[in-house]
């Protein structure tokens, strides 16, 4: 994404919370489960200068993304964002979107598992 001014960047955000998409959706009701809800994820969260992550637990350090069909591929800038947030010092994990809709169950137990391993903030 390229750099915006902050207030731009968190208007951008906002509009996106209110136009999920359907995996978004369905990530967002894992996200909202137990034990997972105890991280506190919120969802489109804008890092200025530069970048929204669909969704950041900052209690957990952990960025979750939901990709589409262009993320597939593996893109130079989805390269530079994670090293980008990595240097923010969070971990960031992708997720399919059509694994998303599909394998539910197996996305639930990766987060519950990524999360148990998650620093605890005092």
């Amino acid at each position: 994404m390229p750099t915006m001014h902050d207030d731009s960047l968190h208007t951008r955000a906002k509009a996106m919370r209110g136009a999920m998409t359907p995996a978004e959706a369905a990530l967002w009701r894992i996200l909202r489960t137990e034990p997972l809800k105890q991280w506190h994820f919120r969802r489109q969260v804008a890092f200025p200068p530069r970048y929204i992550a669909d969704f950041c637990s900052h209690k957990a350090r952990l960025i979750i993304e939901a990709d589409g069909e262009a993320h597939v591929l593996g893109h130079a800038a989805d390269a530079a964002r994670d090293r980008w947030f990595a240097g923010q010092g969070y971990r960031l994990m992708r997720f399919e979107n059509r694994h998303i809709l599909t394998e539910r169950d197996a996305i639930f137990a990766s987060l519950c598992d990524l999360v148990a391993r998650a620093p605890h903030l005092a």
